[in-house]
């Protein structure tokens, strides 16, 4: 299982501050520097991916769900640079949209 101090980051908060949200998506393309959340939460991210958030709670699995609606809906650019760089072949990404 991940972490279950994931289940209490306040992901909205983050989606809805541009600044933040700015911090996170730098760290995730290593664009800029991580907060400790950041660096773990890019650790997480291929694990998750090729597992099918299998070590996810049930609270990471809605959260995932979500950020990932909200980056497809809001934020398309950043959307197609994660999918570039975390799943550039596009096998996992399919199961999330």
């Amino acid at each position: 299982k991940y972490d279950s101090k994931f289940d209490s980051i306040d992901y909205k908060s983050i989606l809805a501050s541009e600044r933040l949200l700015q911090n996170y998506f730098k760290c995730l393309m290593d664009e800029g520097p991580c907060t400790a959340d950041g660096r773990e939460l890019k650790k997480i991210i291929p694990d998750a991916l090729k597992t099918d958030c299998s070590k996810c709670s049930e609270k990471q699995k809605a959260a995932g769900k979500e950020i990932i609606h909200f980056f497809i809906d809001q934020k398309p650019d950043m959307w197609k640079k994660l999918v570039e760089k975390y799943d550039p072949e596009g096998v996992y990404i399919e199961k999330y949209v």
